[in-house]
């Protein structure tokens, strides 16, 4: 039997950004992954600018911007012509939120999963591919999880990031509440197209009353367009997801020869829906990412929130792990996650409908634990930064606050509207007038 701190299973953005986490800490964790590599397509293929703040503590930012761009402005299409652009995203000024992002940053899933894996490799961590897992049981002192091939593996503490089907969820018995977001199913594919310029995200609306759109996305820095076609209630996409299938679909709803479409690398259908699990904690067993929540693309919200999920959980597990830290600061990880997946569940949701836009609340900027347990707020009169929000990006007396808040540690800063006790996912978990009654928070919550 393997042994190990953490079990971590599911080896896509959750589950590496969680051991990344860990593995600069020095907890000993393992992440496992069923399938042989890690999972093709572009699928989530937008960074928001909170997502970009975190991955520039954990040390892939630079990668990611290198390999990445911009979303580019939407292009619509009728009858073979261009008949007007279409703003994909409402814009943000320069340091309008605290941040020096100021919109979501494209890099294919794919691509974004290898760079998180070289990360983790670097800083000693390891996965282990072939693990479906089978079962899993726990007691007092740990997790024992059992897979169809290999041995068990014991661990202190495990958490599900395997997706929206998630094993570790099922074998629990941890349902999940949710809707159909909409009937019409969609076909997404990455595919190779000649004769396509990739300035534009290529719009084709519905040709007709019971007629779905279709859209292709160049992926930045790749040579491939993401596509996305939807179909009516009742249709089942799955025949369409080859090939030729493919050529079909684009050279009906466009202007393009079915030729022009050269490769398809990888393809696949749902039907959006909206799912928010029942609990996230099973004692010490932990849901993250999608299979705690799942949300329609449409807002871009999905692997945003996930990785929020792993940022929020990894320092509690090392604290908690080093002995540093109670036990019981474990429950605040579904305390403040729990109400914010939900809160982008209904954001997502809503701008799928065409009842919200892409603004500031899908930047993730503004998220905030305010009313966690963990924030403590001691001043009669609070600033616009209050306990359990998430520290500006501010720049005083010529130093970037994000260089002093960078790595796996608490940070108390001193500014001109009071002191402030930074925890190491970069919200405030104190705020006074002076740093009268912060021993005592520290005291309480092993910091």
């Amino acid at each position: 039997m393997r042994h190990t701190d953490v079990l971590i299973v599911g080896a896509g953005p959750t589950g590496l950004t969680l051991g990344i986490d860990l593995a600069r800490r020095g907890v000993d964790a393992l992440v496992v992954e069923r399938g042989a590599t890690l999972a093709p397509g572009s699928r989530g293929k937008g960074l928001q600018p909170r997502t970009l703040e975190i991955y520039e503590d954990l040390g892939v930012l630079d990668a990611v911007l290198t390999v990445g761009g911009p979303y580019p402005v939407g292009m619509i299409w009728r009858d073979g012509k261009q008949t007007g652009e279409h703003e994909m995203f409402d814009p943000a000024e320069d340091g309008e939120e605290g941040s020096r992002f100021t919109a979501p940053w494209m890099v294919p899933q794919w691509r974004n999963q290898e760079i998180l894996r070289a990360r983790l490799a670097e800083l000693g961590g390891r996965i282990a591919f072939g693990y479906e897992l089978t079962g899993i049981e726990q007691d007092g002192e740990g997790v024992t999880a059992h897979f169809a091939s290999g041995e068990p593996v014991r661990a202190r503490y495990a958490v599900a990031a395997d997706g929206g089907r998630s094993a570790v969820r099922r074998a629990l018995g941890i349902g999940m509440t949710g809707e159909t977001v909409d009937p019409d199913p969609l076909l997404v594919a990455d595919v190779r197209i000649t004769g396509l310029e990739r300035t534009w995200w290529h719009v084709f609306p519905p040709a007709g009353e019971g007629a779905g759109f279709l859209a292709l996305c160049p992926l930045a820095g790749t040579e491939d367009f993401q596509l996305v076609a939807q179909f009516p209630d009742g249709t089942d996409p799955a025949p369409l997801l080859s090939l030729a299938g493919v050529r079909a679909v684009i050279a009906e709803r466009t202007h393009l020869d079915p030729g022009d479409v050269t490769e398809v690398g990888w393809s696949s259908n749902f039907r959006p829906r909206a799912a928010l699990a029942d609990r996230f904690r099973e004692g010490r067993v932990f849901l993250a990412g999608d299979a705690a929540h799942v949300h329609s693309p449409a807002g871009g919200q999905g692997l945003n929130t996930s990785v929020q999920d792993a940022y929020n959980l990894g320092w509690k597990l090392g604290a908690v792990l080093s002995a540093r830290s109670p036990e019981s600061l474990l429950d605040t990880y579904e305390e403040e996650r729990r109400p914010n997946a939900a809160a982008m569940l209904g954001l997502s949701t809503a701008i799928h409908r065409g009842e919200a836009r892409r603004g500031p609340r899908t930047r993730q900027l503004g998220l905030t634990y305010r009313e966690s347990s963990l924030s403590e707020e001691t001043r009669p009169a609070p600033g616009e930064i209050r306990a359990g929000d998430r520290m500006p990006d501010l720049t005083v007396d010529g130093t970037r606050l994000f260089d002093r808040l960078r790595g796996p540690d608490w940070t108390v800063l001193t500014l001109s509207d009071g002191v402030f006790l930074v925890r190491p996912d970069g919200h405030v978990g104190w705020a006074g007038e002076t740093e009268t009654g912060m021993a005592d928070y520290r005291a309480r919550v092993g910091c």
